[in-house]
């Protein structure tokens, strides 16, 4: 039996990420911060709930301690996010960005991916098949950010993308160092999630299944990659 946590997974990507894991045999780990939600969705789900605020170090020790406790874990989802946008649903550009808009996306982002793989990477270590899906975006790619006449190109944003690039460099350099772990990032795509205001084009039952399916790599497959549903990604 497969047993994978995801973070930040009582709604949106994470939650749809759980159902069709659960569908697929995995014993799934609910990653909530809010402890009610977490519990609510895992029910309904046939999933397991967990407390864990990515930005807590007590928080995610624990976690990490009551899922040893439980057995163990062979796959890792870094799904926790968060976007900076105004009152209004606006996206904070360049010329407002300050330190304090940009430290909260990459205390989440970016220290929450580093937190939470830091206390899980004892645990993946010992599974046989072990698995690690970081939650990126296209936003992340230099490519294409640089790509003129584009979507991405021409996203005004600053602190996500940022955020998202480091993700990218965290999963290259992860890969490398554990070779023993299939690390890889993925582009989910502009799914409609509380994320981005619900502003995005695709479902989530579409934006999930890039992460669905590098979260079932076997130990032969790629690692240390950046994929959407159609395949590589330009970093």
């Amino acid at each position: 039996m497969t047993t994978t946590l995801i973070t930040g997974a009582n709604k949106g990507l994470g939650r749809e990420t759980a159902r069709r894991l659960v569908e697929a045999g995995h014993t799934v780990y609910v990653g909530s911060r809010d402890p009610e939600r977490g519990r609510r969705a895992a029910e309904e789900l046939g999933a397991r709930a967990v407390v864990i605020d990515v930005t807590d170090d007590a928080s995610v020790t624990a976690a990490a301690k009551a899922i040893e406790a439980d057995g163990g874990l062979d796959v890792l989802v870094n799904n926790a996010g968060i976007e900076s946008r105004t009152a209004d649903n606006g996206i904070i550009g360049a010329a407002d960005l300050t330190v304090d808009t940009m430290r909260p996306l990459f205390e989440t982002n970016v220290f929450g991916v580093v937190r939470v793989t830091h206390a899980f990477l004892p645990l993946l270590r010992r599974s046989s098949a072990p698995v690690m899906v970081n939650v990126s975006s296209g936003l992340g790619s230099l490519a294409r950010l640089t790509a003129e006449g584009t979507p991405t190109h021409a996203y005004p944003g600053v602190a996500y993308p940022v955020s998202k690039t480091a993700v990218n460099a965290l999963t290259v350099q992860y890969a490398k160092a554990f070779p023993e772990i299939r690390i890889n990032a993925v582009e989910p795509g502009y799914t409609a999630t509380d994320l981005n205001g619900r502003t995005g084009v695709q479902t989530v039952e579409q934006g999930a299944e890039i992460i669905v399916r590098m979260a079932q790599v076997g130990p032969d497959g790629p690692t240390g990659g950046y994929f959407d549903v159609n395949g590589p990604l330009p970093w």
